[in-house]
Order: structure tokens, then C-alpha cells, then sequence
């Protein structure tokens, strides 16, 4: 089921074209075994705007970013990147992952970390120089973690952990940033520093997607909202899209007791 929101001329509104979408997909479908995660999605993200993909515990909103990132393969859909093929983007992109799938032993420094995230500029041989090293601290400013610049990454917090990967993405320098559940499990300090971060973004002129559970925050955070439940279910803008009504049918039975206290909150 889809819900098409009506614009003020009674009109439903047309989906961006490719060329215009930082983040176009079309038909997209992923199975894992016989059951789709995700089946024939429609998506165009607005440029400049921050959209929040919400929906039910295995709604297939983390599989709708691997897909788009080419981490996993689709039974079929289509995805352009700013109105090319994806292979000839990635460059643009930045995804900032699950915390819960990194490996947080590998004996790494934070610096090091961030510096991944310059890999195009480093080469083939991974010769740091000063102004890279000055432009990764310059990121972890950003974040509110310079200070922990030569600590090793499994000592930190979660928080702190979330932080720095999201320092990593900073240091792509990219038009688009994709994240996945940058503020589950962190503390409310550093979802503040996330969130101003993302808004920074923002006012800079890039586009951010984030996989988000937290209903309450939404309308704070986001300006645009797509949801889905395997299908897609709505997207649009915040104000116009995000309602009791598409939230039903998004989440159905599964809205739970603490989602419909979030859901009363955020609607008020």
C-alpha cells in the first residue's frame, strides 16, 4: 500500500527526476532467501534536505541503503546517483554504518580512523602527509572529539565510537551522506553533537539520509521523511507526510506502546 499525499492544487506531487535526485531508485528488490526485504521501492531524495527512513524493525530500511551503496545486490531496480550510475559516483557518497556491525577490537587509532576516509586523496600507497593529518583533525573537531585523537578506538564509548565514524564520512568531503542508525544506543550529549553536525550539512548544501527510529525526534530533525514497511509505504515532506495516518499503515500492529507515546508526542 502507498499513500499519495495531494499537493494544494489537488495534484499528487511528481516524484524529482533522476538527473535532479541525489538518490534515485526505482523497482527496487531484495530478497534474502525466498521472503523480499525489499520490494519494488520507488525513492527520490530531495538535494539540501535531511530525510529520515523510518518504519517497523524489519522493514528493510538498512537493506534499502546497502542496496543503494551496491554492499548488497538487488533481484532488480534501478539506482542513479545524481543522475549517473552508481559506479560513477561513489566518490560523492559517504555511508556511515551500524555501529553494532564494525569491529571495535581491530587496534586502530581514532586518527587513523578518520583518515580512511581520505583514501581517494592518499593513493595506492597511503603516504599521509601534514595536510591530511590537519584536515582529519579538523573533522574531529567537529565532532567534539580532537582531544581523542591518538586513543585507541575499541577504548572509547559508544557514543564516541558513533562520533568518529561519523568524523570518517566528514573527511570524504562528499555530496551525499547516508547513515544507519547514527543515534541508537548513544547518549544525549552525543546525539546533540550528531544532529547539529547533520544540520551543519545541511546549511552547506548537502543532502543527508538517515535510517532513524526514534518517532519523537522526526519532525526536530528531519525535513523530509520516507517510510516503509518492505514496501514503501509514503515519503514527503515532514509536515505533510508524517501522520497518524501514514504511521498506521506503516507500522500496523507492531506500533508499540513506547512508539505510540513517541507517535502522541510528536504530533502534538
Amino acid at each position: 500500500m502507498t499513500i499519495e499525499l495531494a499537493t494544494l492544487d489537488g495534484k499528487a506531487p511528481q516524484p524529482s527526476r533522476a538527473m535532479e535526485s541525489p538518490l534515485s531508485i526505482r523497482g527496487l528488490t531484495v530478497s534474502y532467501g525466498q521472503k523480499p526485504a525489499v520490494f519494488s521501492v520507488d525513492m527520490a531524495v530531495e538535494a539540501g534536505k535531511m530525510t529520515a527512513i523510518i518504519g517497523p524493525n524489519g522493514a528493510g530500511k538498512s537493506t534499502l541503503l546497502k542496496a543503494a551503496l551496491g554492499i548488497v545486490k538487488p533481484l532488480s531496480g534501478q539506482i542513479q546517483v545524481f543522475g549517473a550510475p552508481l559506479e560513477r559516483q561513489r566518490a560523492r557518497i559517504a555511508y556511515v554504518p551500524q555501529r553494532a556491525s564494525i569491529d571495535w577490537d581491530f587496534p586502530t587509532r581514532v586518527i587513523d580512523v578518520v583518515l580512511m576516509g581520505l583514501y581517494r586523496q592518499l593513493g595506492l600507497l597511503g603516504r599521509v602527509r601534514n595536510t591530511h593529518r590537519l584536515r582529519a583533525k579538523h573533522c574531529l573537531e567537529r565532532v567534539g572529539m580532537a582531544d581523542f585523537a591518538e586513543r585507541q578506538i575499541g577504548q572509547l564509548s559508544g557514543g564516541q565510537q558513533q562520533r568518529v565514524f561519523l568524523a570518517r564520512a566528514l573527511a570524504q568531503d562528499a555530496d551525499l551522506y547516508l547513515l544507519d542508525e547514527p543515534f541508537a544506543g548513544v547518549d544525549a550529549a552525543t546525539e546533540k553533537a550528531i544532529i547539529n553536525v547533520l544540520k551543519s550539512l545541511r546549511a552547506e548544501g548537502k543532502t543527508v539520509v538517515v535510517v532513524h527510529h526514534d518517532l519523537a525526534t522526526v519532525r526536530d530533525y528531519f525535513d523530509n521523511v520516507f517510510l516503509i514497511n518492505t514496501s514503501k509505504v509514503a515519503e514527503g515532506p515532514v509536515d505533510t507526510c508524517f501522520t497518524a495516518e501514514t504511521l498506521q499503515a506503516t507500522y500496523g500492529g507492531r506500533l508499540a506502546t513506547a512508539q505510540v507515546d513517541q507517535l502522541a508526542a510528536a504530533l502534538v
